[in-house]
């Protein structure tokens, strides 16, 4: 008799390219353990999606996801992610539909879990991995299914974050920052360049604490003294910077407390970093950093800045930020969009504060209304958006290296992949590869280019 058809695992993934890299980790272990990997969410025999519960719209995404899963009565669902992390035992009375939790800790053993599930046992014979505080992490050889184009994949080089923003619940969710080796990172990346990939986003929650967490510090007199350093992100991106191949580096979530002039010369000196910086600001006003709990000052923010752009010639810089934070006043709001103006980043996303239980922030007195919040969001825009479109049409005759992500658009080193501008080709090239394209227009905010 013909053996049996392995049984087939679909995956719905929502949030962050942190939460992109767990989906990939999951599907790997399943598709170690026998499963097939499939696309179409109504052939799966189990369906999982992979939540996120870092702001209330976000959560609310997942919610309906949950609830709008299945697609044939035999299927199974499973929840994984930071929602089911973090409210696992309200879950599991609201949604009696869902036949497994599954928590940050488990994605390395999610085909067990599936194996488990498919047998029909119930909840208990699968039980989630729920830690206070989550410790996994993966490594060079933890198998993995991409999720993202052949030319482009996310590292995580880290987990977990040890910073105290009043509005985020991120550490609650995802534990203390823990940071992979050196080695195994340059492994993983050593691997994928061989692959075909030519983008190497590096995530973390924090890229910059890189390599902190295993820092010597020792009791001083006044404040704590760092005895012995480990490695760092510079000696992470030179170590990059020496494998073989043609490739960019894209360096992601940086926190601006944590930048040196080492980390801005590592960058300047290496060829194969992209020119662009990806750090969340969050606000400009000395009592909204304060309030924040971002352990950082305007002076140092507008200091770094200027450093950066002389130090790495042609960066573009990406930032947020958060506007109707609790006590935000016009005044406070007054001096972000000045400092909008005056800036002018290449690349700027604005949220609107969302109130999350657990979070600091969240009994603060003073909440904003939401039409407040709406109003400076929509001015805010309005005036990144006039910046982003005379930044675009600045490039006009220029000749740009673009990576094809389709035979028609691509994107320059300024731009990260889902989350920024792209080139529209005038005519096909060859998905994946580098091309030398000259910019003859611009449109908003994309590009518009003919390949050479």
């Amino acid at each position: 008799m013909p053996a049996a058809a392995p049984a087939r695992i679909g995956m719905i993934s929502l949030g962050c390219a942190k939460n992109l890299v767990d989906a990939e980790i999951m599907l790997g272990s399943a598709r170690q353990a026998g499963f097939e990997i499939t696309p179409d969410a109504a052939a799966a025999d189990i369906l999982v999606v992979n939540t996120c519960g870092f702001i209330d719209s976000a959560k609310q995404e997942s919610i309906d996801a949950i609830l709008t899963a299945k697609q044939k009565e035999s299927q199974r669902i499973v929840v994984a992610g930071c929602l089911s992390q973090r409210h696992r035992a309200e879950l599991e009375t609201e949604l009696p539909e869902v036949d497994a939790f599954m928590g940050l800790d488990d994605v390395a053993r999610a085909g067990e879990i599936f194996s488990r599930v498919l047998e029909g046992a119930g909840r208990e014979s699968a039980p989630a991995v729920l830690r206070e505080r989550p410790r996994y992490i993966p490594d060079y050889d933890t198998p993995r299914f991409r999720l993202t184009p052949a030319h482009s994949a996310y590292v995580k080089i880290a987990e977990g974050c040890n910073h105290p923003c009043s509005f985020c619940v991120i550490p609650q969710m995802r534990g203390r920052h823990r940071s992979r080796t050196v080695a195994s990172i340059v492994e993983e990346a050593s691997q994928l360049v061989a692959s075909g990939v030519r983008e190497l986003n590096l995530i973390s929650q924090d890229t910059t604490y890189f390599g902190m967490d295993h820092w010597e510090v020792k009791p001083g007199p006044r404040q704590p003294v760092v005895a012995g350093r480990g490695p760092t992100l510079v000696d992470l991106l030179d170590a990059l910077g020496g494998i073989e191949g043609d490739f960019w580096i894209r360096l992601l979530y940086t926190h601006p407390a944590h930048w040196g002039d080492d980390l801005i010369a590592a960058i300047a000196r290496n060829p194969k970093v992209a020119r662009y910086i990806d750090m969340p600001l969050q606000h400009i006003h000395p009592e909204m950093l304060a309030a924040m709990r971002r352990e950082t000052s305007r002076a140092h923010i507008e200091d770094l800045i200027a450093r950066l752009r002389t130090g790495i010639p042609g960066l573009a810089i990406r930032t947020t930020f958060i506007v109707g934070f609790p006590g935000e006043t016009d005044e406070h709001f007054e001096s972000l969009l000045e400092f909008i103006r005056t800036t002018r980043f290449e690349r700027l996303g604005v949220f609107k504060y969302s109130r999350e239980d657990g979070s600091r922030a969240a009994k603060l007195d003073n909440q904003i209304p939401a039409r407040v919040k709406n109003a400076r969001h929509r001015r805010a825009m309005a005036e990144q958006q006039r910046i982003a479109m005379e930044t675009a049409a600045s490039h006009a005759g220029r000749t740009l290296r673009v990576l094809a992500d389709s035979p028609r658009a691509g994107r320059t080193e300024a731009d990260a992949p889902d989350v920024d501008c792209r080139v529209i080709f005038s005519k096909d090239v060859e998905p994946g590869a580098f091309v030398r394209a000259r910019i003859t227009g611009s449109r908003v905010y994309d590009l518009l280019a003919d390949p050479l």
